[in-house]
């Protein structure tokens, strides 16, 4: 037929327009960069319609030009062939190839922009209207991917000794860089060697009180103000500043072991050391190609590239560019320009770009992966619908060589670390570098573009150039004569931190390390954080100090302000201030710092929460002050792993045993009856199949009815995904595994093997499904067409041609059926089956369950409506302007329209354990709980409803896609009347309210009681964590898994990091870590509010034990008519604040007012920690007014007892302020611990071993009478019953809600 292009005759040899090899010409329109992913259909309908007088444009798949495929037919034409006489625009459409080679199961990643060239205006680019004139003409010159102007080359070519972050590199692979690059490190210390000391310095003085003590300490150096030894007030701020320095050391150098793990994760690298030659080296050969290209360029050259392949084969090891050996680098080791080895399972340690994908077998062999039968489903399709008989042989022999060819250069990576979507994405190795031979990869060289945080985007280009040292060359220009190139897009990236999911070893080259990473970039830096209670004892201490200055200045008043010879008054003012010092206490930072390593080794401790780390020691009392919990969703909520839990076919719903049903359905709809006829042996089934027949004689109507629909359902789901079967070994056994972008696709067929029907092989063309039951194949379809689910579609449909004998391996489309499956959300699909009465219903249901629901449909296609499907989606694939909208348009129209509703399935996504009831605990706790995800707006909203984050009968408010500000008014207008409604936003919409009505948006979202943020980049987390904090000045906890999630957890006042399947690198980042989510309950409701209450109430008695012994000095300096003299000096002063009351003190760490069920069952006492009420203003003023009493109860009576000033009135006064300070710790105490009575008698008994050596101070003659023992007991009596008494009738007449449920 004359239209069919391998009928055409032959031209002469040397004719312009000769094709020595039709199956290697090209359609100009492949080669356009904005149309890089036609469909199957499309292609085919190009070939159709190309006319048979347009001498030389027949057209094949892309993927024929890879380096593979051309040496795989040595049949009968020799490589001379070809590449005999074409034209020279043959080279630059090499520079084209890694986009028109691209995959089908594209990840629906947007490549318009990234197809430009990356040089900008310099470089070249193809008029589309051009393009399309040419199909009619001759051929023309295509420019290569990009060129480089004269700047641009000056520029690469000057040698840096540092990277520039904002240029563009050049990176030469396998080989050392020309520029120095960061070194691929992990860091999430908070300091350095030189800046531990001035930052941790500046933290300290950062806090009122210590500075205060840095001022009082340096005012000892002067004598007029010298009191006592100035090593009294110089060693506890140096010893305070020890203790919290050396925790922060402790702290941070755990951080540095935990980076060092991580930095010496162990990789294969391929190392190329120069080719070794017998006697002397000799360089590359001289190509044929290359001479010809030193021509005049009016010549053209008579031999195209492809040549050079058999010269470069012919010429054996000696013409290798350099030799490969494997070595083993450590992770912080690995450098731009390195080519690393990767497995499944592997994390990428830094941004790549893949050049190889191959299947690998336990041996080490490399399997191709096969490929037959792709140019067969572009080429099968004309006009007339048939081929001639020797285009059908040449279509066969084709196949059986296609299957031996060269790899198709795919694999799978899992981002769910550095983005947060489960979906899988599709990588592919660049056309040029796939089937390189290792030891050219040498001659490889990438451009990218300036290190950047966008995941999502990527522009760059792959060269192959002549020799290793014109790869090194960073002068040379990107568009060469001697070189060919690709452009290079995301599909081609595998950024760090995402994780190889395919079985494919993965060769890829290191372009971006360290600092330069899109997860590093995408982190914000370490903070040091401070815990609330700090902030607001530092503001309890600006109030003692100044009372301590009011206090020194009333004294001097009340002497007079007359200067004496050798007394001035501002001089005794300081001396005040030096004695009154003790108001505002040294040791509070060292009890509160001593308190927190308590706390944080109790929580690493626990039990219960297996495998917690503190990472972070400084704030676990903020634990229990949480109000907002932020939370990611994949591995965080969910395990993501998906489970298919139930499937309603019209008049039944199959779940749990009911499958069992299922199963037997599809034994019998897939079982062919054996008979005497060879036939059978070898026959498939089809949707029309009639095989099954006589299995269900006996069945009632019915029953059979259900039957049929169970087995529509159930093929339709085993052929209407994107899933890949791959197999691997684990302990000697095979073990088959499924890859896919989606974990639902995984899930459902999973289920379909359940049920008896296996996916059995999958390739770009054809798909084999087995019986379960005797491992035979029972269907074979060919792929026509797939139509990839996109967020904005919500669906996926693929058109199939089964095959219905497997010894007719490539049946014409004439005799067999074609059918078109499609599957989607229920919103969607409900306009495109046909009508019907119970869909809305049974998915509202499954809705409710929180399953992930999918509306299965299929419709049959004649072949004519196939073809004329085929013709207008290649037209409209070819348009310069709306080409997406018109392509699906004609999917609508032709496509998607009355289908026959199969079905409905429901998949659930698996919950981490027990996070039901742990959200409903965390709920009534008073915590507001977000999620913040970077998954589907549906994926979202079905894990907030079975997660019960969102109450049953909630109402769901939902906001997508908002680009206009008008229509954003509108929302927060509804917000505001129904602040009881659940928000469901997405990143998009989300960016809109934060740039535009950031404060009107947050004052809003605080108030409802779930907000769900779906598609959230890792900055936008970070973003809204701050707001929360800024916006409203309460506690922030967020909560993650991933690399995504590091910004956030940082961000927040507590970060909380969940050990993943994936990663470390949250955990790492984080705060505490935990290993379930469930363990985040303990963690707050029990170790936060124990971590509170002790140091709010270790704080408040520090505080006491300071103020009641400035009161004691109070009443002394009156006594002394105001002198500003010493009462107790020295050892007296230090041993007080430290062995004689400090354990006692510091034993309130072990109590506790409530135990852990109580604490569990009424969640609401957590509620009221987040008031702060147990260390308020209140309560301060209280401790102040009971230590005013005491002080002068104890200093008062002591003096009128004894004397005014004298060794006994030290000692009667001295021994009774110890004795209160360890009776009022014993008064405090709610549960007592045997910890802390030891420490009370203790510490009583040590001062009473003591008290013969302070015969310094005391009258060691008066203690052993009488007369000391009652006044002691008499003072401690008057001082200690009052405000007991008060306590007990306070709890009396208002108990506190702990002893309420104590008493319950």
């Amino acid at each position: 037929m004359s239209s069919s292009p391998r009928s055409q005759q032959p031209q002469p040899p040397d004719s312009p327009t000769h094709d020595s090899d039709s199956d290697l010409d090209l359609d100009i329109q492949e080669l356009d960069p904005i149309s890089t992913e036609p469909t199957r259909g499309a292609s085919q309908q190009q070939q159709r319609h190309s006319g048979g007088g347009e001498q030389g444009t027949s057209r094949i798949a892309l993927r024929k030009l890879r380096m593979g495929g051309l040496r795989r037919n040595k049949r009968g034409r020799g490589y001379g062939d070809l590449g005999q006489n074409r034209d020279e625009w043959g080279e630059d459409t090499e520079g084209l190839l890694g986009e028109g080679s691209r995959s089908r199961y594209s990840d629906g990643e947007g490549h318009g922009d990234d197809d430009s060239p990356l040089l900008g205006e310099h470089a070249g680019r193809r008029s589309l209207t051009s393009d399309r004139g040419s199909r009619r003409g001759s051929r023309v010159r295509l420019p290569s991917f990009m060129s480089g102007s004269k700047k641009g080359d000056e520029e690469d070519g000057d040698d840096q000794e540092e990277a520039d972050p904002s240029a563009s590199r050049l990176v030469a692979v396998g080989s050392t860089q020309a520029t120095r690059f960061p070194a691929n490190i992990i860091s999430n210390a908070k300091y350095t060697a030189f800046t531990f000391l001035p930052i941790t310095l500046w933290n300290e003085f950062s806090f009122f009180f210590n500075m205060y003590f840095l001022l009082v300490a340096l005012s000892q150096a002067i004598p007029a103000l010298r009191i006592g030894y100035l090593s009294t007030y110089i060693a506890p701020l140096a010893f305070v500043l020890l203790i919290t320095m050396g925790k922060e050391a402790f702290d941070d150098i755990g951080r540095r072991k935990r980076d060092t793990e991580a930095n010496s994760e162990e990789y294969r690298v391929l190392h190329f050391d120069e080719p070794s030659f017998s006697g002397t080296a000799r360089p590359r050969r001289q190509l044929k190609s290359d001479s010809q290209r030193k021509k005049s360029r009016g010549q053209k050259a008579q031999r195209h590239d492809l040549t050079d392949i058999r010269e470069e084969e012919e010429g054996g090891d000696a013409q290798s560019s350099s030799q490969v050996c494997e070595i083993s680098k450590k992770s912080k080791d690995l450098k731009v320009g390195d080519v690393l080895k990767l497995s499944k399972g592997q994390r990428v340690p830094a941004d790549v770009v893949i050049l190889q994908c191959s299947n690998v077998v336990e041996s080490g062999e490399v399997i191709p992966a096969k490929e037959y039968a792709e140019e067969e489903a572009l080429l099968a399709l004309d006009e007339s619908g048939s081929a001639s008989a020797k285009g059908k042989q040449t279509e066969v022999e084709s196949l059986k060589n296609e299957e031996q060819s060269g790899t198709v250069g795919e694999t799978f990576i899992r981002t769910d670390q550095l983005d947060g979507e489960t979906d899988w994405k599709l990588r592919l190795a660049s056309a040029i570098s796939q089937n390189l031979p290792l030891e050219e990869f040498v001659r490889l060289r990438v451009t990218g573009g300036k290190p950047d945080k966008k995941v999502n985007e990527f522009l760059g280009a792959l060269e192959l150039l002549p020799s290793r040292q014109d790869a090194m060359d960073q002068q040379s220009s990107l568009q060469r004569d001697d070189g060919k190139s690709a452009p290079l897009s995301i599909d081609n990236t595998a950024w760090a931190n995402t994780i190889i999911a395919s079985q494919a070893t993965t060769l890829a080259v290191i372009i971006y390390t360290g600092p330069h990473t899109r997860s590093a970039l995408s982190t914000s830096p370490s903070r040091s954080k401070t815990g609330l209670l700090e902030y607001e004892i530092n503001s309890l201490t600006k109030i003692l100090c100044a009372l301590t200055l009011a206090l020194s200045v009333i004294l001097v008043a009340l002497e007079g302000f007359e200067n004496t010879e050798g007394n001035r008054w501002y001089v005794k003012i300081m001396r005040f201030l030096v004695l009154f010092s003790t108001i505002v206490p040294i040791s509070l930072r060292v009890n509160l710092d001593m308190g927190k390593s308590a706390f944080s080794w109790f929580i690493q401790r626990d039990p219960g929460i297996p495998g917690a780390v503190v990472r972070t020691s400084t704030i676990p009392e903020d634990l229990g002050r949480i109000e907002y919990l932020l939370s990611d969703k994949t591995g965080t909520l969910t395990q993501n792993e998906m489970d298919m839990k139930k499937i309603h076919v019209g008049t039944v719903s199959y779940a749990n045993e009911a499958m069992e049903e299922v199963t037997s359905y599809v034994r019998q709809g897939f079982y062919i009856q054996p008979t005497t006829d060879p036939s059978s042996q070898t026959a498939l089934i089809t949707p029309s199949s009639t095989f099954t027949a006589a299995a269900n004689q006996g069945a009632t109507r019915t029953r059979r009815e259900i039957g049929s629909r169970v087995r529509d359902v159930v093929l339709a789901l085993a052929l209407c995904h994107n899933v890949t079967p791959t197999t691997d070994f684990e302990d000697g056994q095979e073990v088959t595994s499924y890859q896919a972008s989606s974990p639902d696709e995984i899930a459902i067929v999973r289920w379909t093997e359940s049920v008896g029907l296996r996916l059995a092989s999958r390739d770009r063309t054809s798909m084999t499904l087995e019986s379960t039951e005797n491992g035979r194949p029972v269907v074979r379809v060919r792929i026509l067409d797939v139509f990839p689910f996109t967020s904005d579609g919500k669906r996926m449909g693929i058109v199939v041609h089964f095959h219905t004998d497997t010894n007719i391996r490539n049946p014409d489309l004439s005799t067999g059926e074609i059918w078109f499956y499609q599957k989607g959300a229920d919103t969607v699909m409900s306009n495109i089956v046909v009508a019907n009465d119970w869909l809305d219903e049974e998915t509202a249901n499954m809705a409710r369950e929180g399953l992930r629901t999918l509306v299965v449909g299929r419709k049959k296609l004649s072949l004519s409506q196939y073809q004329e499907f085929a013709s207008r989606h290649q037209e409209a694939s070819l348009a310069i302007t709306g080409r997406e909208a018109g392509m699906q348009r004609v999917v609508s129209h032709y496509l998607e329209s009355d289908l026959e509703l199969l079905g409905v399935t429901g998949v659930e996504d698996k919950l981490q354990r027990d996070v039901k009831p742990s959200l409903e605990l965390l709920r009534n706790a008073g915590i507001k709980i977000w999620m913040l995800t970077g998954d589907k707006v549906e994926t979202a909203r079905c894990v907030a409803v079975s997660s019960k984050l969102v109450a049953r009968g909630q109402y769901i408010y939902t906001v997508a896609k908002l680009k206009r500000k008008d229509n954003a008014q509108d929302h927060l207008d509804f917000l505001r009347s129904k602040t009881d409604a659940c928000l469901l936003i997405d990143g998009e919409s989300l960016a809109l309210f934060l740039t535009h009505f950031r404060k009107e948006f947050i004052s809003i979202a605080v108030t409802l009681p779930t907000v769900v943020a779906s598609r959230c980049s890792p900055t936008q987390k970070a973003e809204v964590a701050l707001l929360i904090k800024e916006f409203t000045k309460k506690r922030v906890c967020c909560i993650g898994d991933g690399g995504n999630d590091v910004s956030m957890i940082q961000a927040a006042d507590v970060g909380v990091g969940i050990v993943g399947k994936e990663g470390r690198q949250a955990s790492l980042a984080a705060d505490f870590s935990i290993e379930q989510f469930c363990h985040l309950v303990k963690l707050l409701v029990w170790h936060g509010r124990n971590s509170y209450k002790r140091s709010a109430k270790l704080a408040q008695f520090v505080i006491h034990r300071g103020l009641i012994i400035a009161v004691c000095q109070t009443m002394y300096s009156i006594a002394l008519k105001f002198e500003p003299e010493g009462l107790y000096k020295d050892w007296l002063l230090v041993g007080y604040a430290t062995v004689y009351t400090a354990f006692p003190v510091l034993s309130l760490v072990l109590d506790k007012d409530v135990d852990e069920n109580l604490a569990n069952l009424y969640p609401e006492l957590y509620k009221e920690l987040t008031s702060g009420r147990s260390l308020s203003y209140r309560t301060f003023f209280i401790w102040v007014l009971v230590s005013i009493y005491q002080g002068g109860m104890i200093q008062g009576l002591s003096q009128i007892f004894t004397e005014v000033d004298g060794p006994k009135m030290v000692a009667v006064s001295y021994t009774v302020l110890v004795l209160n300070e360890l009776l009022m710790v014993a008064i405090e105490i709610t549960t007592w611990h045997p910890v802390m009575i030891v420490s009370i008698l203790g510490t009583f008994l040590f001062y009473l071993g003591s008290m013969p050596f302070l015969g310094r101070y005391f009258d060691l003659e008066f203690i052993i009478t009488w007369g000391f023992l009652w006044r002691v007991l008499a003072i401690a009596s008057i001082s200690l019953v009052p405000p007991y008494l008060g306590k007990v009738i306070s709890r009396t007449m208002k108990p506190p809600s702990y002893r309420k449920v104590q008493s319950t």
